[in-house]
């Protein structure tokens, strides 16, 4: 085998273990309110949204602002990665996409609440280190614990602002366009 091609499948395998921690960290700095970590998992123009529109921020700092804020209405949470698929880019070695999926239990205004959620990611390495460029997360469900049995089949199934919201999926999988889901089955 050419040395090159020895050397470009060891990047990849190194790179895909560095973007495979991204989601693991993003959980733990989450959890542990951890401002410096949230600013070292995203590059300094880092766009993060909700499907539903209502999280949007553009640069970190920015970011930032929003988790505080975040931050402010949670209790203890608990998030938890439970799959992550990674694609690369062929074209720019820099650049790759993800989705991971993963769940959270949490306690929001008081409220103890679990989450199915989902995120969509471009990750770009910067400095020769990989980060989150973009991020779209997207929910199942966002239910108070004490209407799970009853709210996971329900397609109002998002919950987390008071009110009964048409959850992110899979609803509007069938509906919409899930074209981006296609990179990852090859």
């Amino acid at each position: 085998m050419p040395t090159s091609d020895v050397e470009t499948r060891l990047e990849r395998i190194e790179s895909r273990t560095a973007i495979g921690e991204l989601p693991i960290l993003y959980c733990l700095a989450m959890d542990e309110r951890n401002t410096t970590g949230i600013r070292a998992l995203f590059t300094a123009d880092a766009t993060m949204r909700s499907a539903d529109g209502v999280f949007s921020a553009s640069g970190i700092d920015a970011i930032v602002d929003v988790f505080q804020g975040r931050f402010d209405a949670l209790g203890p949470t608990n998030h938890v990665t439970h799959g992550h698929v990674i694609r690369f880019d062929d074209g720019d070695h820099d650049r790759a996409v993800g989705i991971a999926v993963g769940h959270a239990e949490l306690v929001r205004n008081d409220v103890p609440m679990v989450t199915a959620l989902r995120y969509r990611d471009l990750y770009r390495r910067v400095d020769g280190t990989w980060r989150i460029q973009d991020r779209l997360m997207s929910y199942m469900y966002y239910l108070p614990a004490s209407e799970y049995s009853d709210g996971l089949g329900d397609p109002n199934s998002m919950r987390a602002y008071g009110d009964r919201r048409p959850a992110d999926w899979p609803e509007s999988l069938h509906a919409g366009d899930a074209s981006w889901l296609e990179q990852f089955w090859s």
